[in-house]
């Protein structure tokens, strides 16, 4: 037995987004569906063989995503950190499930903290996460109060991490469509849009960002993170070849030049909130994601360059509303 996403259409049937139903379930038909992965049968098997719960007590405002082991519970952790090792590798986190701490190559709680203060509040909102990984940050929304917290990622090991959490929790308003953002329809209707380390991997980022846009209500924000490099408003990066050892960086603007887009593209309010240099405190290797980190991405001599020569990860986030 596959994942079944049908909790998503059920929980949204009746609301404004039915009307997209019929546009999600073809994509999910020929994006998902009709694809195969050589290890889906190996992850099924591991999935189904898990607890599966509907009483645990949680936290979704710790650090971690904390699930807790009820105590009628008779679990044997040593075997259950290997069953949730068969998803590795682990890249957002940190996750405490059922007493497993799993240590994410990312400490994404670091993310969540400098980002949280400067956006309008989640309570009460409608919430698209579109690069969402494992949903890491879908349950850190639904803490902060968003009614519905829906990711977007097309990555099919992180679509069973995040099952991997659902499986343990009661019914709950976080939902991951293992889909691409331009195999989405034009919403229209979601109050806050987040895009986290995504930009920078798309051929056309102005063509990305009016998706972006396309998805919020009028009076909605964008919540945008990605890379950027040191320089005034007309300083845009392109990479020769690999950036940080990575073949899928396009485009690396100053924070000036990308608010300067933003304003171009329609949006308002535009204003940059934090600008963080990336550390291997925050990016690393763990025993849940064994590869290669930034460390390894790094000049050895040098760590405020690139193992290319360029300047070193340096990423902001701009947050901006929509007309």
């Amino acid at each position: 037995m596959g994942i079944d996403l049908e909790a998503f259409f059920e929980h949204t049937k009746n609301t404004e987004l039915e009307q997209f139903h019929p546009q999600l379930r073809q994509a999910l038909q020929q994006h998902f569906e009709q694809k195969s992965h050589g290890r889906s049968g190996e992850w099924d098997t591991a999935l189904n063989s898990m607890p599966k719960l509907d009483t645990a007590s949680f936290s979704f405002n710790d650090p971690s995503v904390t699930i807790l082991k009820p105590d009628t519970l008779k679990l044997d952790q040593w075997s259950y950190a290997q069953q949730l090792k068969a998803f590795m590798p682990w890249r957002k986190g940190p996750w405490n499930l059922l007493g497993v701490e799993i240590e994410t190559e990312w400490h994404s709680d670091w993310k969540w903290q400098r980002i949280i203060p400067h956006i309008s509040s989640l309570e009460g909102r409608q919430v698209l996460d579109i690069g969402t990984g494992n949903g890491y940050y879908l349950y850190r929304m639904l803490g902060a109060g968003a009614s519905l917290a829906l990711g977007i990622d097309p990555t099919r090991i992180f679509l069973y991490q995040f099952h991997a959490a659902q499986r343990l929790l009661p019914p709950n308003a976080a939902y991951l469509l293992p889909l691409r953002s331009e195999h989405l329809p034009a919403f229209g209707h979601f109050d806050t849009v987040f895009c986290l380390g995504v930009l920078y991997h798309r051929r056309s980022p102005i063509d990305h960002i009016q998706e972006l846009m396309s998805y919020l209500r009028p009076g909605g924000e964008l919540v945008l993170e990605t890379l950027v490099v040191p320089g005034d408003i007309d300083t845009i990066m392109v990479p020769p070849g690999r950036y940080a050892k990575m073949s899928n960086v396009w485009f690396l603007p100053s924070t000036k030049a990308l608010e300067n887009m933003l304003r171009k593209l329609g949006l308002k309010d535009v204003h940059t909130v934090d600008i963080n240099q990336t550390t291997t405190k925050e990016q690393r290797a763990t025993d849940w994601m064994t590869f290669h980190s930034l460390a390894d991405f790094l000049d050895p001599n040098n760590s405020s360059l690139s193992a290319e020569g360029h300047p070193a990860p340096l990423r902001a986030t701009i947050v901006a509303t929509k007309v």
